[in-house]
């Protein structure tokens, strides 16, 4: 009993402590001056694990000092905002959740109260990194993504479950589930893209703008090889990342739908995306450093507009597969594989995903995704060299001869 009392003590102490710990850091930094340091938070989650305690003798105790403590945080935020004319509120809410942790380890809770307090730390400490993330995303950004979420939320659990096309094949929940999945991707690249601010490095570029759409970084760098003519290595290498990345993307997007079907895949895709990444070494490891100003990306994934071009692309896919299979079997499949290929991989992935095990057997599923694979890939070395020229299209050129061969290769191990 006495060892459980005290290690509960210990762990609202090193609570108190680690959030006290980064307060104090962040004040001396900015050269601030708060009611509460280091001493301070740990006494605060030690008052919270006290409260708690003397509560199981005294009923009304715990109350009343969650009143006390919270009435002295209003006090001590009024005399910050009306003298100190500091605003923010940060470390007076930081002081009432560290309170609340002392509790939570009285009561047995203590795992989960290390595990918020890791959360709480993580938060305090990366304010300047959420003060860039608004400085560069514009108003309509969160406010597409807010209606997206809305949408998602809101709208995804009324769709009816189940087939509502006479092939069987058109779901309107798994389809708007789709575009969640593919525009939530490509939002990531997207906001990391801007994050990165003007200039970036040409690498960095292709990793984060491969998250969004791999077609639009090869005609972003591939027009500003053509108009600076230099740096020949860092363009081909950052084209060839972002397509190296439509291969991890094809795998995960197959993973979330059919598990079994991305285990099969994971082969000839894992070791397209490995020889890739030690082309896109050699590059790096024989190429100067350049920085590009451009954005590569100008939609907004999340836009509404955006959306509903997807759950038209999947609808129209997933409905072509249908007519087409019925018609003509496995080659009609291979025929409207390779029509998507010619835009993006995404929805052929995500469809015949869905489909596979069901209506398609895995095998014509796992065609059909390397087709739209290799027929993406052929389009974006076609843009390499109408837009970048002979010499950027010879490196690319070599970079799908491998992945592609790679690909097609290891698929016969399936």
């Amino acid at each position: 009993m006495r060892y459980d009392i005290s290690f509960q003590i210990a762990v609202a102490l090193i609570l108190g402590l680690l959030i006290g710990l980064q307060r104090e850091i962040y004040y001396r930094r900015n050269n601030r001056k708060e009611f509460a340091g280091t001493r301070t938070f740990a006494l605060i989650s030690l008052l919270g694990y006290l409260s708690a305690w003397l509560n199981t003798q005294i009923s009304w105790f715990l109350p009343a000092m969650l009143l006390i403590f919270g009435l002295l945080v209003i006090t001590a935020y009024g005399y910050k905002l009306f003298y100190s004319k500091a605003k923010g509120a940060t470390s007076e809410i930081a002081a009432l959740i560290t309170f609340t942790l002392g509790v939570m380890v009285h009561e047995g809770l203590w795992k989960y109260a290390l595990f918020l307090a890791v959360i709480l730390v993580t938060l305090l400490e990366f304010k300047s990194k959420f003060l860039l993330f608004e400085e560069h995303v514009a108003p309509e950004d969160s406010e597409a993504a807010i209606l997206f979420l809305a949408m998602t939320f809101v709208i995804l659990p009324l769709l009816p479950d189940k087939t509502v096309d006479p092939f069987g094949v058109f779901n309107p929940y798994q389809t708007w589930l789709m575009v969640v999945l593919v525009a939530g991707i490509s939002f990531i690249g997207y906001i990391a893209i801007k994050i990165l601010g003007t200039k970036r490095g040409v690498y960095l570029t292709g990793i984060f703008g491969g998250l969004v759409s791999s077609t639009a970084v090869s005609i972003t760098l591939s027009k500003l090889y053509a108009l600076r003519q230099n740096y020949l290595k860092n363009y081909a290498g950052g084209i060839a990342i972002a397509s190296t990345f439509m291969y991890l993307r094809v795998l995960f997007e197959a993973s979330v739908f059919n598990f079994a079907l991305a285990k099969k895949l994971a082969i000839p895709y894992l070791g397209a995306a490995v020889i890739g990444l030690l082309y896109v070494f050699y590059l790096y490891r024989t190429s100067a450093s350049h920085k590009v100003a451009e954005e590569s990306i100008q939609n907004n994934p999340l836009a509404l507009s955006e959306a509903l071009k997807l759950g038209l692309l999947f609808g129209l896919i997933l409905g072509s597969i249908g007519f087409f299979q019925e018609r003509y079997g496995n080659a009609g499949v291979y025929i409207v594989s390779a029509l998507s290929g010619l835009t993006d991989v995404d929805a052929i992935t995500l469809s015949l995903s869905k489909l596979a095990g069901n209506k398609i057997d895995d095998l014509t599923a796992i065609y059909g995704i390397v087709i739209a694979s290799a027929v993406n890939s052929v389009v974006k070395l076609g843009i390499v060299f109408t837009l970048g020229g002979k010499k950027l299209g010879a490196w690319m050129s070599l970079f799908y001869l491998l992945t592609i061969g790679a690909m097609g290769g290891l698929l016969f191990i399936l």
